[in-house]
């Protein structure tokens, strides 16, 4: 039996929309980045940059369960002292509506150049419009 290894540039890559509308946050981005990964691949490694290209429409209107609007927080630091900056999910929100999808796709992919690769490959929007029809993406359900 012999193994076959596929370049990152002779891979298929196929690109896919995932409606974030009504979805619970943290699923949409799951198969975000597994889908980006090339996790669902039979010729899957995990340190080349195989996968597929992810559109994420809607993201403004993707659900959090609980009280989460209010209690989740999402911190940043602007380098000085004192430079803490601390935001609930509703106020994050309300100043950049695909922040907190961006944040849930970007924390689980890898760290280093690898995942800033990856994480170019993915694209949301806050609205249900996107400027990749050319591409014919396939709608993937969640």
């Amino acid at each position: 039996m012999k193994t076959t290894y596929v370049k990152p540039h002779d891979a298929e890559r196929r690109w896919f929309v995932i409606d974030a509308a009504e979805k619970p946050l943290g699923r949409v981005a799951v198969k975000a980045a597994s889908l980006v990964r090339g996790k669902h691949k039979p010729h899957y490694v995990p340190y080349h940059e195989i996968g597929d290209y992810v559109i994420i429409v809607n993201a403004r209107k993707a659900r959090l369960t609980g009280k989460k609007k209010q209690n989740k927080l999402y911190y940043r630091h602007s380098g000085f002292i004192g430079g803490l900056k601390v935001e609930n999910y509703e106020k994050l929100l309300a100043r950049k509506p695909v922040a907190p999808m961006e944040r849930a796709v970007r924390g689980m992919l890898p760290r280093g150049a690898l995942g800033k690769q990856l994480y170019r490959n993915v694209k949301i929007y806050a609205g249900d419009e996107h400027p990749h029809a050319a591409q014919k993406p396939e709608v993937m359900e969640i």
